[in-house]
C-alpha cells in the first residue's frame, strides 16, 4: 500500500528535524525525503555563535523582510542576514534536563560532564556540556546528510492545488565575485516543520527602553545574548525574569556584581526559589520605566523605587513563537499556535505538522515521539486515526479552557505521561520490513531523571546560602572584633546577616 504521501519537506535541522528526518527514512516508503536548515551545519541551538544576536527593538517582528520574486529561478544580491538565526549558547553552558532522558532512546549520551557541574553538582551528574550535546547530534544524523541542504532559507511555504509550495533561498553562490542567493520553488505531499522556538526573543514593553537604547545600546541584552560572566564583573546589574533562564544567570552572576544583584519579576517559579534566595541577590518588582539620566541609565520599578547608575539589564524574557513562513501565520498576538491538534497537525490537514513545538516536556525524546508518530501517520502505517476534524477543534476549545490562550497552552506538564502515551499509541509498531523500532512504554522515572539536574542544583544553591548565612556572620564577628569599635561593629554584623558575601563588604585593616 503506497503512503499516504510520497514526498516530504522537514524544515529545521535541530534536534526535532533530525529526529523527523531519521524516522520517516525509518519507514522505507517515501519516495522524496528533503531538510532544508538555513545554518551550515546540523544541531539548532546547540550550535555556538562566538558573535550574538543585537539587542530586538521594541518594534521587531517575526515576520519575514524579503520579498519573494515574481519569477524563479533567480539568482540576485544576498538578502541580509536573519540575525535571529544566531544561537544562545554560551561558554560553559550544560544542558538543564538529565541526560538519561534528554537522550533519544536509541542512542545513550556519552557520560561527559565539564568541570563545572563536576565542582558544583557532583561527579558522574546527569548534565552535559553542549558541545557534548552538539556532537551526539552530528553523530546521529551522519547517516542521513545526503538528504540535507544547507544554508537554505524556507521563506514560504503554502498549499497551491493540493501541493504544499515551498519557496527557498540559498546564499553563497557565485556570480563572478559577487555573491548571489539563488531562489527557487519546490513542491511536496506534506511538510514538517521542525524550526523550534528559541529564536525570536521577546522583551516586554516599558516605557522609555526605545529612546534608552538609542543612547545606550551596550547596557542592554537579552539573555540568548549573553556569552560570559567575565563581562559583568563589578558591574550594577538588573536581571528581568523568573524562570530557567534567569535563575541561571542568578547563580553565574550573584557574586561577581557591584553590589546587589537586582533582580526584576513579573512571575517567579517556586521551584527555583533556591535560585532568587541566593546572597547578594534583591528582588524587585517589574520595570515601570528606564529613564536616560546625566550619569546613564535610571530604573523605575512599579513600586516607584529607583536604581540609578545601571551597567546591565538582562532580560531573561523568553522568546517570541515564529513560524514567519507558514501561510497562514498561525501565531496568535498571545504567542500560541492555533489550529494544530496534539501541537502536531494541523486541523483540517495533516499533510503539515509540527515537531518539536511543545514545552515542559523531555526533550530530545518527545521529539522522537513525536516524529516517529508523524512518520508513520505519514506513511498510513500509524496504529490509530487521527479524530476528525470536528473533534480535534473540540480539543484545541478544551485545552484553551484548561492551559489559556498564552504560550502556556504549548506546556505539556503535569500531563507528561498522558502525552507520551497519545504518541505511543498513535505511532503503533514498526511495520516488518523497515528500520522501525518499537516506542519504549512511559516509565515514571523519567520525570525524576528529567529533573534531576534542578534537584542538585537547588541543594547546591541552597548550599551557598548556608554557607552566607553561617560562615558570613562568624567571619564578619571574628573580623570586627579586632579591627573596628563597637559602633561599626554591628553594621558588619547587620551586613552579613543579610547574606551580603563577606569579601564584597570587609575592607582591609589599615
Amino acid at each position: 500500500m503506497p503512503p499516504r504521501y510520497e514526498s516530504v519537506a522537514v524544515i529545521g535541522a535541530g534536534p526535532s528535524g533530525i529526529s523527523a528526518v531519521k524516522a520517516l527514512q525509518e519507514e522505507k516508503i517515501f519516495q522524496t525525503i528533503r531538510l532544508f536548515e538555513r545554518r551550515s551545519h546540523i544541531g539548532g541551538t546547540w550550535q555556538y555563535d562566538e558573535i550574538p544576536d543585537p539587542f530586538p527593538s521594541q518594534e521587531s517582528s517575526s515576520q519575514q523582510d524579503h520579498e519573494i520574486p515574481s519569477r524563479l529561478p533567480l539568482l540576485r544580491p544576498p538578502s541580509p542576514e536573519d540575525v535571529t538565526s544566531r544561537t544562545g549558547i554560551y561558554e560553559g553552558l550544560d544542558s538543564n534536563v538529565g541526560a538519561e532522558v534528554m537522550a533519544f532512546t536509541h542512542t545513550p549520551f556519552p557520560e561527559i560532564n565539564s568541570a563545572s557541574s563536576t565542582r558544583q553538582l557532583g561527579r558522574s551528574n546527569p548534565t552535559r556540556p553542549f558541545r557534548v550535546v552538539k556532537k551526539y547530534l552530528e553523530d546521529v544524523f551522519q547517516d542521513y546528510l545526503h538528504l540535507a541542504l544547507f544554508n537554505t532559507t524556507v521563506e514560504k511555504v503554502e498549499k497551491r492545488d493540493q501541493k504544499w509550495t515551498i519557496s527557498l533561498r540559498q546564499s553563497g553562490h557565485g556570480d563572478g565575485n559577487i555573491p548571489k542567493d539563488y531562489w527557487w520553488e519546490e513542491q511536496f505531499d506534506a511538510v514538517i516543520v521542525a524550526s523550534g522556538h528559541y529564536s525570536m526573543p521577546f522583551v516586554p514593553f516599558i516605557s522609555g527602553l526605545s529612546d534608552a537604547f538609542a543612547l545606550y545600546p551596550a547596557v542592554f541584552k537579552h539573555s540568548k545574548a549573553f556569552r560570559k560572566a567575565d563581562d559583568y564583573v563589578d558591574k550594577r546589574v538588573v536581571v528581568v525574569g523568573g524562570s530557567v533562564s534567569s535563575a541561571d544567570l542568578v547563580a553565574d552572576l550573584h557574586a561577581i556584581v557591584k553590589g546587589p544583584l537586582e533582580l526584576s519579576q513579573r512571575w517567579k517559579n517556586e521551584a527555583l526559589q533556591s535560585a532568587w534566595d541566593l546572597p547578594n541577590v534583591n528582588i524587585r518588582p517589574t520595570i515601570k520605566e528606564i529613564q536616560t539620566v546625566e550619569k546613564g541609565i535610571r530604573v523605575v520599578f512599579s513600586d516607584n523605587s529607583l536604581l540609578g547608575g545601571v551597567d546591565k539589564i538582562i532580560f531573561a524574557t523568553g522568546y517570541k513563537l515564529s513560524y514567519p513562513f507558514l501561510v497562514p501565520n498561525p501565531v496568535t498576538s498571545n504567542n500560541r499556535l492555533a489550529g494544530f491538534y496534539q501541537h502536531i497537525f494541523k486541523i483540517g490537514d495533516p499533510s503539515l505538522a509540527l515537531v518539536g513545538q511543545v514545552r515542559a516536556a523531555i526533550s530530545f525524546r518527545v521529539y522522537e515521539y513525536q516524529a516517529i508518530a508523524v512518520a508513520r501517520y505519514f506513511a498510513g502505517r500509524n496504529a490509530v486515526s487521527l479524530p476528525t476534524p470536528q473533534e480535534q477543534d473540540l480539543w484545541e476549545v478544551q485545552r484553551l479552557q484548561y492551559k489559556g490562550h498564552t504560550a502556556l497552552f504549548h506546556e505539556v506538564k503535569p500531563d507528561i505521561k498522558e502525552y507520551f502515551d497519545f504518541l505511543t499509541d498513535l505511532a503503533g509498531n514498526p511495520a516488518p520490513g523497515t528500520g522501525g523500532y518499537p516506542l519504549p512504554p512511559w516509565d515514571d522515572r523519567w520525570a525524576e531523571q528529567g529533573f534531576e539536574i534542578l534537584q542538585r542544583k537547588d541543594k547546591y544553591w541552597k548550599s551557598l546560602r548556608r554557607a552566607a548565612d553561617g560562615l558570613g556572620v562568624t567571619a564578619a564577628k571574628l573580623w570586627s572584633q579586632q579591627y573596628l569599635p563597637s559602633m561599626e561593629r554591628q553594621e558588619i554584623y547587620n551586613a552579613a546577616s543579610l547574606s551580603l558575601p563577606v569579601y564584597l563588604k570587609l575592607p582591609s585593616p589599615a
